[in-house]
């Protein structure tokens, strides 16, 4: 039996919002390998970073949406991932960025996002989008903030502690 779907590229003036693909994952594999991926997960071994993969693509069949692999225009590097995400527990939809270290700072999570959430508004139909963060990711705060995105209240999850509920404006707050 097998599977087929597609997932969309789509893009912004700087980074190509594609498909994950194998080599993505030494990419990946060095970042969850680190303190760095503390907000999302990790540490995480190779094994469990190629799973989460797995996942991110089981995402997108599943519900039709996920998230893309970040691509930078101009270099061919690879940045990072955004896009949407519901899994099992979640509270509701969201949109998420991870950016791997080198593309920190340089405003391609915030492109991304908001590239991903006009995705969800026109494409998907969404009404509304929350990000869920870490209280003590400051960087991702300050993504959420940049977006118009307030912070509603909390959500505690089994898995990943105590995370903050940032609340998008919704699309006709946008227009």
């Amino acid at each position: 039996m097998s599977t087929t779907f597609t997932i969309p590229t789509i893009e912004t003036d700087r980074v190509i919002l594609r498909a994950p693909k194998e080599s993505d994952i030494a990419d990946e594999t060095s970042f969850f390998a680190s303190d760095e991926s503390r907000f999302v997960g990790g540490p995480m071994t190779a094994e469990l970073t190629w799973r989460a993969i797995a996942s991110v693509l089981g995402h997108w069949a599943l519900r039709g949406y996920g998230f893309w692999a970040l691509e930078e225009r101009s270099t061919g590097a690879y940045l990072g991932r955004s896009g949407l995400w519901k899994p099992e527990g979640w509270p509701e939809e969201e949109i998420g960025w991870t950016l791997m270290p080198h593309a920190r700072g340089r405003g391609f999570a915030t492109e991304a996002g908001r590239r991903a959430r006009e995705y969800a508004y026109q494409i998907l139909g969404w009404k509304t989008a929350i990000s869920l963060i870490d209280p003590s990711n400051a960087a991702s705060i300050a993504v959420a903030r940049r977006l118009g995105a307030k912070q509603e209240t909390t959500f505690e999850h089994e898995r990943h502690g105590l995370m903050q509920i940032w609340r998008h404006p919704a699309p006709e707050e946008l227009a």
